[in-house]
């Protein structure tokens, strides 16, 4: 579909609000920034969409939404659900609640019956009601730990899990094919469910701990302005912890996110006052934990003596839950343990040992939810599912809860999750992970960095040498083709990939038993490869 002018664009915007904005744009003649929102329609793929709120085809809006909402009913209906249930869920962002309402209004008025989420609430709770409500699909708007002008649209199947090709461009021709949204219909025949379903998904979620584990813990909890602290705070309860310390400037969700410079935990500085809370208390607390924004990540920071706080990497929380988990007698040898490539290494000798299958993925839980005999999966930024029968996708409330009984469990023996890492170092070596992200302006010189490292790949990275050189596009280790590299070094990995959804380009790499020195090196070594 052609993208209409923004005349015609004015025309047919249902929001006051986002006319108004382009009403400006045109008075003032502001030809660059009018050239960017009518560049093309933002793109739907594999994460949804996601992007900029604001008026134009190329931004998050109300009429960008009806339109995918009637691509995906479209495509709904021609795959033999004419009028199946779909579940809509929304976060705490600048219009969400809105861009929900508009779904489920679309959706009515295709003859599919939308059930909205109660209220604001945790991305998994949404994953996890799909299957509960015997829904054909589900819809989340929000843009995880994104910015506070971003906002974002996700789609599952009825089997709970993310969409990937080639659903996710059958839906995008279904979204050119709506064509403009005044010819959309549109009808307020949405259904709200009640409470039951986040009752439904507590229940379920306590079923991840032990009946008569240890819960004596002292936890500080921040969601980051998110939608967490109500779940979570239920959950505490529900399985009999003592309740959390909240940090209070960041309890209520706020979509403005006032005291973060980014809303993602991974970020320097995102956990300050849940630290400068967890040392005012009278008593040092076990662990801090931070939510993302919906909820649907988990960070872990734990003491260390002298009065710092570290916070976990992700593959070192990954690596404790998998310990916890086999500890537990919880993976069998039908479970598997899964990760992505862009993880560490670790976790196939855990598996290993436990006498469990091991699988990688690409990045995302669209991946690793649809791993065969899946007990456990999780990826580096900081996304964990221990209960892939009942969210099948990344869940930070249930990580949370299983993090809490293992400090728990390790406070009663006199010991920290530190320890565990150490017994892990001491058996496996220690595996030491770290990333470089590369953001940029013109996304254009991210592909232009990708052609260079194919053209002429580093034969050297911080003193190691190259020994391997994939390109994921090719479809290494019989995965599906991606947009990356895979550089395999004398002690670890490299892997170098564009961002799914923000104009950045991402190194991960790995080293096993090496100084800290050579950790800096080659990621001194990547930057200056890349050179964007």
């Amino acid at each position: 579909m052609a993208v209409e002018s923004p005349k015609e664009w004015l025309a047919n915007d249902p929001d006051p609000e986002t006319r108004a904005e382009l009403a400006a744009l045109l008075a003032a003649g502001d030809e660059a920034e009018l050239a960017d929102r009518f560049s093309g329609f933002l793109q739907f793929g594999t994460a949804g969409l996601r992007g900029e709120l604001g008026a134009g085809p190329n931004r998050m809006n109300r009429a960008v939404v009806i339109r995918t909402a009637a691509g995906l009913a479209a495509w709904l209906r021609a795959h033999g659900h004419p009028d199946g249930s779909v579940v809509i869920g929304y976060d705490a962002r600048h219009k969400s609640d809105v861009f929900a309402r508009d779904t489920a209004a679309v959706l009515a008025a295709a003859g599919l019956r939308p059930l909205l989420l109660p209220r604001a609430l945790p991305t998994p709770v949404l994953a996890f009601a799909i299957r509960w409500a015997g829904a054909v699909a589900g819809v989340q708007v929000t843009a995880s730990h994104n910015p506070p002008r971003d906002n974002g649209y996700k789609v599952y199947l009825g089997d709970g899990v993310q969409i990937v090709p080639p659903v996710d461009a059958e839906i995008a021709a279904a979204i050119d094919a709506a064509g403009p949204v005044r010819g959309i219909a549109r009808a307020d025949l949405c259904e709200v469910l009640d409470e039951s379903v986040v009752e439904a998904y507590l229940d379920r979620a306590s079923t991840v701990l032990e009946a008569d584990g240890a819960r004596e813990v002292s936890v500080v909890y921040t969601p980051l302005h998110g939608v967490g602290r109500t779940v979570l705070g239920a959950a505490f309860a529900r399985c009999g912890f003592p309740p959390p310390a909240v940090v209070p400037e960041q309890a209520e969700p706020d979509p403005d996110f006032p005291t973060l410079p980014f809303p993602n935990p991974e970020e320097p500085g995102a956990l300050d006052l849940a630290y400068a809370l967890a040392e005012s208390l009278p008593e040092r607390p076990d662990v801090v934990i931070a939510n993302d924004p919906d909820a649907d990540r988990c960070a872990v920071a734990v003491p260390l003596d002298g009065g710092a706080w570290r916070m976990l990497r992700g593959d070192e929380l990954g690596a404790l839950l998998a310990t916890r988990l086999v500890e537990r007698g919880a993976v069998g040898a039908e479970g598997v343990l899964a990760t992505t490539i862009v993880s560490s290494a670790l976790l196939r000798r855990i598996a290993e040992r436990a006498g469990a299958g091991y699988a990688e993925t690409l990045t995302g839980f669209k991946w690793l939810a649809r791993v065969p005999g899946l007990r456990f999966g999780y990826e580096e930024a900081l996304g964990y599912c221990v209960d892939p029968a009942g969210v099948a996708d990344k869940d930070g409330i249930t990580a949370a809860l299983q993090i809490a009984e293992y400090a728990a469990e390790l406070r009663a023996r006199g010991e920290r999750l530190t320890g565990v890492l150490d017994r892990l170092a001491a058996e496996f070596g220690r595996h030491t992970t770290d990333q470089l992200s590369l953001r940029v302006d013109d996304p254009a010189r991210i592909g232009a960095a990708m052609r260079r490292l194919r053209e002429a790949p580093p034969k050297r990275l911080g003193g190691f040498a190259v020994t391997r050189v994939e390109d994921l596009l090719d479809g290494a280790a019989g995965l599906p083709p991606t947009d990356g590299l895979r550089l395999t070094l004398e002690r670890g990995w490299v892997v170098i990939r564009p961002s799914g959804t923000e104009p950045k380009l991402k190194c991960y790499f790995e080293l096993v038993d090496a100084p800290a020195a050579a950790l800096a090196a080659v990621k001194s070594d990547l930057g200056s490869a890349l050179a964007v």
